[in-house]
């Protein structure tokens, strides 16, 4: 009998045990327990986040050094276009100075060629008197016959 009551005692207890563990220590170990396993879902769904962000990120990096790549290619293109613009410019304005510094030139040398032959006139009609008067043996006076040398000036033209 001893055994009985000992047993029942023993089952009495264990049950006060249970029903104690259950009522005051089970609920916050189970509290625990959930909000950790919240805390692990919620870092794991952060980190899934992160994942898909740094996925669009990568997305969005490359789409912008695309964009980059094509904004320096049309950027350069722009600046070849001008470049060459300005040597074809450069071009014009150097071959319009030449052409102008060839106009200046010649004119200058129709000028210094009809100064020339001015002054070839001007000897050949000395030399026409000088060579007369050896001819005549007798001095004639230049303004005198100036006509005459005019008119020896219109021949040689």
């Amino acid at each position: 009998m001893n055994l009985n009551a000992t047993l029942i005692a023993q089952i009495v207890v264990f049950f006060i045990l249970g029903w104690f563990t259950m009522k005051f220590v089970w609920p916050p170990i189970m509290k625990a327990l959930d909000e950790r396993a919240s805390k692990i879902a919620d870092g794991l769904a952060a980190a899934d986040k992160a994942k898909a962000d740094l996925a669009l990120a990568e997305k969005k990096v490359v789409e912008e050094l695309r964009k980059a790549r094509e904004s320096a290619g049309d950027v350069r293109g722009a600046a070849e276009k001008q470049a060459a613009k300005l040597i074809e410019d450069a071009r014009s304005e150097a071959t319009r100075i030449v052409a102008k510094a060839r106009e200046d030139a010649e004119g200058e040398a129709a000028v210094a060629a009809q100064r020339a032959k001015e002054e070839l006139r001007n000897q050949v009609a000395q030399l026409a008197v000088a060579g007369a008067e050896r001819i005549l043996r007798r001095e004639i006076d230049a303004k005198v016959h100036a006509d005459l040398l005019a008119n020896l000036k219109q021949e040689l033209q």
